[in-house]
């Protein structure tokens, strides 16, 4: 038992220094004209996969805090809606309603796709390597769908006049705005983790739990 819980915080050192170097490397985020893409839900997607949803909720919410630090000391035109430190448009000031958005869809990152695997898993299906390739690509793209699912719409309940204001629009059109970068930059993501958690998740399956 012991011996067990000591490889089981082992590896989730490991997915949690990936994560910090994502973070802190332009490799995690990217920035683009009007918001910061990531794949740092890639090892959070991954790190849930192979130690359960306790453990991936501690990743989500090292995600979460790797967020609120890059939008706070390199924000994007959008990072107001992650980081109380920068000021929203039309405010003085930032809004710590901010952190929901920072920290909550990213801790379900961390829980939601092994959710959503375990369910895949217990499909009546003949199961093999193969088959749980695509278990693993489709639980990497619902881990980037619960991200992106979960900021876009919580921006726009909580942001939508300051959006409005930095993109110059109305209000009325933030809503086509919202989901144009839901279509976009959402699927762009989820097509990487798809790839990116089949590949790797499969391997240490192989290498750590000795699954085949």
């Amino acid at each position: 038992m012991r011996n067990a819980a000591t490889r089981e915080l082992t590896i989730l050192a490991m997915f949690a220094a990936i994560i910090i170097l994502l973070i802190f490397t332009p490799i995690g985020f990217i920035n683009l004209p009007f918001i910061k893409a990531t794949i740092v839900h890639v090892p959070v997607v991954i790190g849930a996969v192979i130690l359960g949803p306790k453990y991936g909720a501690v990743l989500g919410f090292l995600f979460g805090l790797g967020s609120l630090i890059s939008n706070t000391l390199t924000p994007s035109a959008l990072s107001f809606a992650f980081s109380p430190f920068n000021t929203v448009p039309g405010t003085d000031g930032g809004n710590p309603l901010s952190l929901i958005i920072c920290f909550i869809p990213r801790i379900l990152v961390g829980v939601i796709p092994w959710v959503a695997y375990t369910g895949l898993k217990k499909l009546p299906v003949v199961q093999s390597r193969a088959i749980n390739a695509v278990w693993l690509a489709i639980t990497g793209a619902v881990g980037a769908f619960t991200n992106t699912l979960l900021v876009m719409p919580l921006i726009y309940i909580i942001f939508k006049e300051p959006f409005a204001l930095y993109r110059g629009i109305s209000t009325e059109a933030v809503l086509g705005v919202v989901l144009g970068i839901i279509g976009t930059n959402g699927l762009m993501e989820a097509i990487a983790a798809a790839v990116l958690t089949a590949g790797i998740a499969g391997v240490l399956q192989l290498v750590i739990k000795g699954e085949k």
